[in-house]
């Protein structure tokens, strides 16, 4: 069994926090919720990762570190990462055109 969680980062009156929150909800993605407001130590994790700012959302899944993510790169995040939180019926978006290109230069499918 797994001890992994998907950290999720943010602070009250976070816009961009409240939208990711609502999109992950509504796809039943299992969030540790973290309020860098009510803790110092989280909110030194968040600078650790943002370039020494307090930008959130930021999400943590295993060594997947994102500031400010997508859903669908969220959904992409816990299946490399913690596959077993994958909730069922989510499906990780495919990359449109522009993504498929980027993937294709980088070496990728």
């Amino acid at each position: 069994m797994s001890n992994a969680t998907i950290d999720f980062y943010w602070r009250p009156g976070c816009p961009f926090c409240m939208n990711l929150e609502r999109q992950l909800d509504k796809l039943n993605v299992p969030l540790n919720k973290k309020n860098i407001w009510d803790s110092k130590a989280d909110a030194a994790t968040v600078r650790s990762i943002a370039d020494g700012n307090e930008t959130v959302p930021t999400v943590v899944i295993g060594d997947a570190k994102m500031v400010n993510p997508s859903a669908g790169q969220v959904l992409q995040a816990i299946e490399n990462q913690a596959p077993e939180l994958m909730p069922e019926g989510a499906e990780v978006p495919q990359p449109g055109k522009v993504g498929r290109r980027i993937n294709k230069l980088l070496g990728g499918g």
